[in-house]
């Protein structure tokens, strides 16, 4: 016989936790002949319909966006459009990602200020929420901890995630990942304050207007192909890295990990497909042993480092790399 005893999955304080607890009583039973409680949550796989219904839009803009510029030929903007997105990129993968969220590298204040205008281009949240949910991702990758898992598919590692509530588990572990040096940079925490001004700003009003006072675009065209075209075609070369770069591809470092090495990826995201090396050594600015190739990033950062504004790189030894790779091949095998 089946009852409900316990409905505790996280600080009883929380009012996440309550919620949960409150909405998944017919959920939670209890084994007899084990005593081990079973939780089978429901609602953590909510639909946030709010997102649906933004994310819905952008897209049908961006296919209208498409027809527009194959239609009109609008090739100024296009290139335009290219070129922020680039810089949105290089913000999303030397700034959050290798500089902030890993420590590959260190950078002086004017570069860090750089690549926060930069990754403030991307619009993909502040830097303080981006790096804590890739760091969540790597500790505990592939789990229901990892905010976008892929072993619940392609569609959610991709950008399901985003249109669901989070996992009770994300939300746990997710305190338990220390973010002190983070808080520590003032850049960090200026662009988490000022991240509302930042994305009208660096999303909207720039791309937006460059093209209408430079070179006198139509402003539905320029708000089409420079805001809403670059804006989510530069969301899905990130989110391949969350989705195809863990489920197509090679695993020459760690074969028990989903991650891949994906060149597509790499192509689309500035070097970021090499990710079964990156998961294998996260530490390695450049994520990759194959030096500037398909690696724009690395090309970027080694050229900051000429300048002085980019040091104490850190990389991964060759025979570091074979030992690694050929003792957990032998432990696989």
């Amino acid at each position: 016989m089946c009852r409900i005893k316990s409905l505790t999955t996280g600080d009883p304080n929380d009012p996440i936790v309550n919620k949960i607890n409150q909405q998944s009583k017919e959920l939670l039973t209890k084994s007899s002949d084990t005593g081990i409680y079973l939780y089978i949550n429901k609602d953590s796989y909510g639909i946030v319909w709010k997102n649906v219904i933004v994310f819905t839009i952008l897209h049908l803009l961006t296919i209208y966006a498409t027809i527009v510029l194959i239609r009109d030929r609008v090739w100024n903007t296009w290139i335009f459009a290219y070129l922020y997105g680039f810089l949105g990129g290089l913000g999303v993968t030397a700034g959050a990602h290798r500089l902030w969220s890993h420590r590959s590298y260190k950078a002086k204040f004017s570069l860090r200020f750089f690549l926060a205008c930069c990754f403030s281009i991307a619009g993909q949240n502040d830097l303080l929420t981006w790096c804590r949910d890739h760091r969540v991702h790597h500790k505990f990758s592939e789990t229901d901890s990892d905010p976008h898992n892929s072993r619940r598919g392609f569609f959610f590692a991709h950008v399901g995630w985003l249109l669901t509530r989070k996992h009770p588990s994300v939300i746990e572990d997710g305190k338990k990942v220390d973010l002190s040096d983070l808080m520590d940079d003032p850049i960090v925490r200026y662009h988490r304050r000022f991240y509302p001004i930042c994305y009208v700003v660096f999303i909207i009003l720039i791309p937006w207007f460059v093209p209408v006072y430079v070179w006198s675009e139509s402003i539905s065209t320029s708000l089409l192909i420079a805001v809403i075209w670059r804006y989510v075609t530069s969301l899905h070369c990130t989110w391949f890295v969350n989705s195809a770069a863990h489920m197509w591809g090679d695993r020459p470092y760690r074969s028990t990990i989903g991650a891949r090495e994906n060149y597509f990826v790499s192509f689309a995201a500035f070097g970021e497909g090499f990710h079964n090396f990156h998961h294998s050594f996260p530490w390695d600015y450049a994520t990759s042993e194959l030096g500037w190739k398909l690696n724009p990033t690395k090309v970027f950062i080694d050229l900051m480092s000429k300048l002085g504004l980019a040091y104490d790189l850190k990389t991964v030894k060759p025979e570091t790399i074979l030992r690694i790779t050929d003792k957990h091949h032998q432990q696989n095998n």
